[in-house]
Formats: C-alpha cells, sequence, structure tokens
C-alpha cells in the first residue's frame, strides 16, 4: 500500500509540471522566481523607511526632554580655539646659582628639542604639553638641587666610593685567582672571568648581584627604567607623576637618552684606556717600559696590532732615501724596530703553543742564581718578608725576631741617651726614669727571648746569656749590651744549614730575587721541532739567552767580558740637552761570541758607580769617577777627555783581577752593560729614608746659621723654631727606622677573612679615623694584594705612611681634604661638569652623531700605550719597599680589571646606587635595589647552594 502511495504522489506530481511548462511555457519557472524576489525587496524598503522616520521622531523628543541647550556653549568653545594662545612664563631659576642654572637650561631645551619637539610638531602644534613636560623636569631639578645642598658629600667621597673601588677590584683578584686554580681548560676565558667574577660579588654582598643589569641589554634598560620612575615619584608633585603619558616621556629622555648612552660611554674600555693615556700625557713613554708590557702580554691582538705598526714603520724607514749622519740614525731604528717584531713574533708563538712558563718555578730548577748576602737580605724591607716567611716555615723565626729586636732596640737606647744627654746639659735631670725605661726594654728582651721561660727560646751559648744575665743585674743597660749574642744570632742563621744556605734552594728566594727585579725572562726552549727561540737585549742579535745570561754571576771562568766606548754624542730630549756615550760590549764564552751596543749617560754612570762603591766598600778607594763639570760640558773637547776618562774606568773595573776579588761585582756590570734602558738603583731602604729625612736637617742648619745675622729678639724665636724643626726631623728619621724593625708577634694577628667580606668591614679601627691613612692603605692593600702576603710587611707599610703623612701635613690633612671635598660639590665646579656633559653631548648645539667604533688594531695599541705609560709612572720607591714584581702585577691587575664591559658597568651602577643612598637616606634605596636585582641568575643559585648545605642540619 506505501508503495502505491509514492507512486501516485511522483505521478500526480509529474502530471502537474507538464500542465504547467505546456500552459506557461519553459521560462515561466524564471518569471515566477523573479516576482518572489521583487516582493520580498520590496517589502524590506517600506520597513526600512518607516523605521528610520520612527527613530528621527523618537531622538527628537528624547532630545528635548532630557539634554540641555547647546546653542550657548559650543560658539564659546568655538570663540575660545580661535583666540591666539597666550605665552606660559616659566620660572628659570633651577638650583639657586646662575653659573649652574644657565647651562642646564640648555640641557634641558636641547632634550626637548631632540627628543620630543621633532616628533611632537607633525602630530600638533600646541605648545602646552611640551611647556608642561618643561615644567615638570624643573621642578625635579629644584628637588634634587634641595637635596644635594643638604647632603654631606664627604663621606661619599672619602670612604664609600673608596671603599665600592677597592671591594670591586677585591673581587676581580678573587676571581682571576679562582680561574687559575681551574688552570687552562676553559674555552672563553672573558667569558669565563665575567661569571667567576659575579660569583664572587654574590658571595661577598650576600644580598644582591648584579649580573643581570650588566650583562643583558633588555634587563639593563628594565632597570633604568624603573629606576628613574622610582626618582620621578621622589621629585614630581603627586599630580604629574600621575599623568600617565608625561612621566613615560620623562622616563624614557632620562632613562635612554641620558643615562644609558653615559653609562655605556663610563664603561668602554677604549675610552677608559685613552682617558688614562689623557691623564698622564706628561709622561713620556720608557722603552724598557713598553718592551716589558710587550713580554708580559698574554693578548694576542695586542701584541699582532704591534707588530703590524712595527712592520708598517720598517717598511716606511726602507723606502727612505737617506744619506750621511741620518742613515746610521735609520739604520737604529730598523734595528729597533726588527727587534720588537722578533719579541712580538716570539711572544704569540709562546701563547699559541700554550707552552707558556713561570718565570720563578722555570728559575728554581736552574742550578745557579743570583747571590743576594744575608746582611743585604736583612736591611732590605722586600728580600726581608720572604726570609722572614722561610725562617717560620723552618722553625727558626725566634732567632731571626731576636736579631731584629735587637736592631730596634739599639735604635731606641741611642735616641734615649741622646735625650738624656741634651737634657742633662739643659740643666734637666730625669736620669732615673730614662734607665729605668731602658732597663725594662732590655730585660723585656731577655724575658721574651734567651730566658729558660721563653717559647720559642733563642739557642745560643749558655755562658753568653748568664754573662748578660748578669749585667743586667748589676749594671746599667746600653745600645751595645745584645751585640754579642746578636752577632752569634746572625752567624748561627749565616752557616746553621737550616736557615740561610737552605733558603738560597728553596723558591722563596727565587721570588724574592723576582721581587728584587733580579731575575730576566727566561727563554723559550724546547718546542717541537727541536730549535729553541729566545732573544736578548740586542736588536742585531740572535743568541740564545739562558735565564741568567746577563743577570746572574757567572761560575764558568771562561767567560770573558770586554767594553769600550766607541763614540759619543748630544741629545735633545724634549728641551733637554745631555751628552750619550755608546759602549760596545763583547761577550764571549767557550760556545760562543756576541756582541751589541748600549748607550749611558754620565748620570747612569754616576748612579752605577755610587751602587756598587755601596755594597763593596773596598772599591771606593780603587775606582774613581771622572767628576762632574756645570757649565762647558757639551763641548767637543771635553766629551773627548770624558770619553777617555770613562773607558779607563771601565777598562779598570772589567779587569779579571778585580772581577776575582769581588765575585758578586759581575751581576751589577752585566745589569749596567745589558743593552736596555738603565734602571737607576735607589741603594738600600735605609739609605733612602736619609735622604729623604736630610734635606729637612740641612735645611734647618741653614737657617741656624742665617739666625746670626738677625737682631736678638727676633734671632731667639727663629732659634727655637729651628730647634724644633731639627727634632722632628730626628725623630722623623729614628721613627722610620724603628718601624721597619718592629717585631711581629710570633703569633699573628688573626684578620677577618677578605674572601667573603667587603673592604670596609677589614679596614682597621685605628685608621679609620685619618682619611689619607686610611685611602692610602686600603688601596696598596687591595692592588698590590698585601693582606694576603707577610702582615709584618703591612705593618710596616702602615707605619711608614703615618710616620710620612705626619711629618708633611700633621693633623690638617683630614681638613684639607674636606676642604677640596667642599670643592668639588661647589657652583663653579658643578656648573663646569654640567658643562662639559652639554658639550659632549651636544656640540656646539647639535646633537653628537653615534662616534663609530674605532678599528681592533687601534684599540689594542691603546691598550699597550696605557699599561706602558701606568708601569712607567710607578716611582722606584714603591718598588724597593713592595717589590718590583708585586708593583708590577697590581698595576698590571688595575689596568686588566678595565678591559671588560661588563665588569666596568658593574662599578658604574655600584657608584649610581651609593650616590643616590647618600643622596636620598629616608627613601631605603638599599632595599629598592635588593629587590630590582632579586632576578639575578647568580643570586637564585647562591640562595639554593645556602639552602642545599643548610638542610643537612637542620635535619640533625
Amino acid at each position: 500500500s506505501c508503495l502505491q502511495t509514492s507512486l501516485s504522489i511522483w505521478g500526480w506530481g509529474s502530471l502537474g509540471v507538464v500542465l504547467f511548462l505546456i500552459t506557461f511555457g519553459p521560462f515561466a519557472i524564471f518569471y515566477f522566481a523573479f516576482y518572489i524576489l521583487c516582493f520580498v525587496g520590496g517589502g524590506f524598503v517600506v520597513t526600512l523607511l518607516f523605521g528610520k522616520n520612527n527613530s528621527e521622531k523618537y531622538l527628537e523628543q528624547c532630545e528635548h526632554s532630557f539634554l540641555p541647550c547647546t546653542s550657548v556653549g559650543i560658539p564659546k568653545c568655538i570663540e575660545e580655539m580661535k583666540r591666539e594662545a597666550r605665552p606660559i612664563k616659566i620660572d628659570r631659576r633651577l638650583t639657586g646659582a646662575n653659573i649652574i642654572d644657565e647651562p642646564l637650561q640648555q640641557v634641558i631645551q636641547f632634550s626637548l628639542r631632540d627628543y620630543v619637539q621633532y616628533w611632537y610638531y607633525t602630530l600638533s602644534d600646541d605648545e602646552s604639553f611640551l611647556l608642561e613636560i618643561r615644567q615638570a623636569l624643573q621642578y625635579a631639578l629644584v628637588q634634587f638641587s634641595a637635596r644635594s645642598k643638604e647632603t654631606d658629600w664627604q663621606p661619599y667621597f672619602t670612604t664609600r666610593l673608596v671603599d665600592d673601588f677597592g671591594t670591586h677590584l677585591r673581587v676581580f683578584r678573587k676571581a682571576q685567582q679562582r680561574i687559575a686554580e681551574k688552570g687552562d681548560q676553559m674555552k672563553d676565558q672573558a667569558e669565563e672571568l665575567v661569571d667567576t667574577f659575579f660569583e664572587v660579588e654574590v658571595e661577598m654582598e650576600k644580598e644582591v648581584c648584579r649580573d643581570l643589569v650588566c650583562t643583558s641589554p633588555k634587563d639593563e634598560e628594565g632597570f633604568l627604567r624603573d629606576l628613574c620612575e622610582v626618582l620621578l615619584y621622589i621629585l614630581l608633585p603627586p599630580g604629574d607623576f600621575q599623568n600617565k603619558i608625561m612621566r613615560y616621556f620623562v622616563r624614557e629622555i632620562l632613562s635612554r637618552g641620558i643615562l644609558l648612552p653615559l653609562i655605556n660611554q663610563l664603561s668602554d674600555p677604549d675610552y677608559i684606556n685613552q682617558y688614562v693615556i689623557w691623564m698622564i700625557r706628561d709622561s713620556n713613554c720608557n722603552y724598557e717600559a713598553f718592551m716589558n708590557i710587550i713580554k708580559l702580554s698574554d693578548n694576542i691582538g695586542e701584541l699582532e696590532a704591534v707588530k703590524d705598526k712595527a712592520s708598517e714603520e720598517l717598511q716606511y724607514l726602507r723606502s727612505l732615501d737617506t744619506a750621511g749622519d741620518d742613515i746610521n740614525t735609520i739604520k737604529n731604528q730598523i734595528n729597533s724596530l726588527l727587534y720588537v717584531i722578533k719579541v712580538c713574533d716570539s711572544r704569540i708563538q709562546r701563547l699559541q703553543s700554550g707552552k707558556e712558563i713561570d718565570t720563578v718555578k722555570l728559575a728554581a730548577n736552574f742550578g745557579k742564581l743570583c747571590t743576594v748576602p744575608l746582611d743585604h737580605i736583612l736591611v732590605d724591607n722586600v728580600a726581608l718578608q720572604f726570609f722572614m716567611d722561610y725562617m717560620q716555615q723552618t722553625g727558626g723565626q725566634a732567632h731571626l725576631f731576636f736579631w731584629m729586636t735587637v736592631e730596634g732596640y739599639r735604635v731606641t737606647a741611642q735616641q734615649q741617651l741622646e735625650v738624656l744627654q741634651s737634657r742633662q746639659r739643659d740643666g734637666k735631670h730625669q736620669t732615673n726614669q730614662t734607665k729605668g725605661l731602658l732597663r725594662a726594654a732590655a730585660v723585656g728582651v731577655y724575658e721574651q727571648y734567651l730566658s729558660e721561660k721563653a717559647s720559642p727560646r733563642v739557642n745560643i751559648d749558655d755562658n753568653l746569656v748568664a754573662k748578660l744575665a748578669e749585667t743586667l743585674n748589676h749594671e746599667d743597660p746600653t745600645p751595645e749590651i745584645f751585640d754579642d749574642i746578636q752577632r752569634k744570632v746572625y752567624e748561627l742563621m749565616l752557616r746553621d744549614e737550616r736557615f740561610y744556605p737552605s733558603f738560597k734552594q728553596n723558591v722563596l728566594y727565587v721570588r724574592m730575587l723576582a721581587e728584587l727585579d733580579m731575575l730576566k725572562d727566561p727563554s723559550f726552549r724546547g718546542s717541537d721541532d727541536g730549535e729553541g727561540e729566545s732573544f736578548n737585549g740586542s736588536p742585531t742579535s740572535s743568541i740564545n739567552l739562558s735565564l741568567d745570561d746577563l743577570s746572574n754571576v757567572p761560575s764558568d771562568e771562561t767567560v770573558q767580558l770586554h767594553a769600550y766606548i766607541s763614540d759619543t754624542g748630544v741629545c735633545n730630549d724634549h728641551g733637554k740637552t745631555y751628552a750619550l756615550y755608546a759602549i760596545t760590549v763583547h761577550r764571549r764564552n767557550a760556545n760562543s761570541e756576541e756582541t751589541w751596543k748600549t748607550y749611558r749617560r754620565y748620570s747612569d754612570f754616576h748612579d752605577f758607580h755610587m751602587r756598587i762603591t755601596e755594597q763593596f766598600e773596598n772599591l771606593a778607594n780603587i775606582l774613581k769617577l771622572p767628576g762632574k763639570k756645570t757649565f762647558n760640558n757639551m763641548d767637543r773637547e771635553f766629551l773627548e777627555k770624558r770619553k777617555k776618562d770613562l773607558n779607563a774606568y771601565l777598562q779598570l773595573l772589567l779587569n779579571p783581577e778585580m772581577m776575582k776579588a769581588s765575585p758578586a761585582l759581575a751581576h751589577y756590570v752585566y745589569d749596567f752593560l745589558e743593552n736596555k734602558a738603565y734602571s737607576k738603583g735607589k741603594g738600600d731602604f735605609a739609605r733612602k729614608m736619609d735622604t729623604f729625612v736630610n734635606p729637612l736637617r740641612n735645611s734647618m742648619r741653614n737657617v741656624s746659621n742665617a739666625v746670626k745675622s738677625l737682631p736678638d729678639s727676633l734671632a731667639e724665636g727663629m732659634t727655637k723654631m729651628s730647634d724644633n724643626m731639627g727634632k722632628m726631623s730626628e725623630r722623623l728619621g729614628q721613627d722610620i727606622k724603628q718601624s721597619f724593625f718592629k717585631v711581629p708577634p710570633l703569633i699573628q694577628k688573626t684578620y677577618s677573612d677578605p674572601d667573603h667580606c667587603r673592604v670596609a668591614a677589614t679596614i682597621d679601627d685605628s685608621v679609620d679615623d685619618n682619611i689619607p691613612l686610611r685611602v692610602m692603605l686600603l688601596l696598596m692593600d687591595e692592588v698590590f694584594d698585601l693582606k694576603e702576603r707577610n702582615q709584618w710587611l703591612r705593618r710596616n707599610i702602615k707605619n711608614l705612611l703615618q710616620q710620612l703623612i705626619r711629618a708633611t701635613y700633621g693633623d690638617t690633612i683630614n681638613r684639607k681634604i674636606v676642604d677640596h671635598v667642599d670643592w668639588m660639590t661647589s657652583p663653579e665646579q658643578v656648573a663646569d661638569a654640567v658643562k662639559r656633559f652639554r658639550d659632549a653631548f651636544w656640540p656646539s648645539g647639535i646633537l653628537a652623531e653615534t662616534v663609530p667604533r674605532r678599528d681592533k688594531a687601534i684599540r689594542m695599541r691603546t691598550r699597550v700605550a696605557g699599561k706602558t705609560k701606568l708601569l712607567e709612572i710607578m716611582p722606584d720607591e714603591l718598588k724597593h719597599i713592595i717589590g718590583a714584581e708585586t708593583t708590577r702585577k697590581g698595576i698590571l691587575r688595575v689596568f686588566e680589571m678595565f678591559q671588560h664591559t661588563q665588569l666596568n658597568k658593574r662599578m658604574v651602577y655600584v657608584f649610581l646606587e651609593r650616590f643616590l643612598e647618600t643622596l636620598f637616606p629616608q627613601n631605603k634605596f638599599h632595599e629598592l635595589f635588593n629587590k630590582l636585582h632579586s632576578r639575578s641568575k647568580q643570586m637564585q643559585r647562591y640562595k639554593q647552594r645556602l639552602r642545599s648545605t643548610q638542610a643537612p642540619s637542620l635535619q640533625k
């Protein structure tokens, strides 16, 4: 039935379609669809028109019912907009000092012009927004100026700044030590050094680490934005700070337009190197210092840059067409350049081969070294500290300390007796008191070193000790009371195999020679191809030299040395005219022969003569140096005569019999004749101190003689002043000598661990109030690493600095430093700093273009020049006090610290943070900086290590 029904439906439907097509035709379907579409469209149009009319009527009713009349307000607004903008008056006063306000206003104007106006005027001509920004900046500067005037800057410049620099240097030194302990397995030493630096920083600071700010540009920009926003919150009024648009504009100008470029410039190593060279521009480059830098350089880029420049100069000199006297000068210059190129090639090959060797370790394996007598060691400050360390290792420190204590006792006793005699001549009697003090000092020495209770006790002949005890009980002590026992102790230290003889075989002895600058750079031997490589002081020779060929006494008697002055000449160096003598040196032994030339002035001969006659007193009666001549000392006849006399002096000096009589003399002779710039010696430390005190004493004598011709009343006053000054000079000389013979206690003072604390935490309380002493001692501690060495040396340097400060400035130096800080923060100096900032960023009123980065070779040569300048300005006196090697390493360490941009940024940010903490002490900037640096990866790792180390203890 269902099938029949469906068939009927399809049948009727088909029949209807057929009938429709037959009746209306085949296009009836299209017409039908079109009619339906027209019907629907017409209905939609009618509905739209009807709705629009009804909506307009309804809105009109609402407007009249709810909105006020606008026929008055709109015309007024239009009229107000058509009026001309009235000028807004801005108060141009910022700091209260016109000399500061004028350049500051120019800085504000230039900043708005170059950072805002150039794009703002493309959007609008209305200047009200610009004026509001200017008013906000000026208000902030006024508040900043008011805070600055209320701040005491003296602690910041004299304490915090120095402490932060010392801490930065300490962190760098510790990072270098860790790198050295790891060895040479690292791929990128610079990157490893930066990472290690910030590891040490977080261990020392414990609360903060600045690695992200210094190594990530994105984090650095975010840090500066946050910091500027905090400053704007403090300095701006609340209404202006709530204006986000203006606040963001000012923040970006300060952070990215001013602070970021300034910090980048101050952190650029090349900029710092140029600034160092500019600061010591008056110092002439020294050839010996330059060659030392080349030989010590561990940077292949530096060596290649110097080599390329030397090759360029060499090609230029070879292209010159010269004749006559100029050709000799050109040849000497070519030889010097060839020598520089050879040294650079040798150093580069050594670094690339990975066969860098430690001079001290290599020298320790050599059998023959320069011999320094024990009596010289005991009076030389640098040598004594190494001998003291060795004696403490062998248990013989009591003997050495006893010898030094007796030296100090003798000086003190002589001084007290001289004072006693002068008082007796003046009719004053204090004999018993002075003798009592001397007896107490003598008994103290006896009890500490010679009595049966002494620990450790000096082992010496009991008869001498008993005789001394008898003398102390029945006689008044004299300065010479300990001389016999001291002589025995000296002989014991000299002869006993445990002490001085073994010390000469110890590595400490080699390090002592290095500090005394008596070790030369060893030759590089043992290359893979079997050919050794070496260089010496002669630009024209290529002879292999051993470690001590020129610096040590030869034990082989077949070595012969001949020298004569072959030529003389007159030189003019920066306006100074002097004679120069060319010495031709021949050195011959069983296997080789070599020849070189060296150049010396008469002053070099004179200093050399003073040194050898001081060391070998018997030579003073044999060797006679030609005398000086003040006038007409550049005449040709006089120079020839002096040449003849100096030749006779050299031949007598090089006589084999003379060398055999004084074997140690050979070292001084070889050092003098070596082809290098002569380093003038100053003798031992006592003679240096005498040269410091004697001029003062002599001037007092001149004053006393001149007083005799004055009226009686005036003469009496001048005499008293002269006597006082003379006594002061005597006390200074005695105090300085005593300070270097103060004996350290047998148990050294315990210092706080410098590895995990800031510099300020380890400064002695006794020097904290003395600003110059504190600054100098702190810098010497960190630059030359004195705290890690013998504490006796550090204490003696502290005593010496105290004596010098007291003698030169007295108690007024603190006041002078405070006055200098006031001068630095005076309106004149602040205005000068603002002007320099303005001229640096906007020279001639135009925004400075980004300076293109200088070529790498130029930057490398600038590094070499900067190191050479720093090494050259170091006084010889400093080398004699703390050692040549220590001085050289300390200076190069400071220079190397400034060669890393990330580390320089860290130091700049530390200075900036301390500056803001000083300027805004009530705003808890210290906590703020800790939060800003809290995302540091090093800080997070440090906290994890702390938690991991504390967890086991908590479980227990």
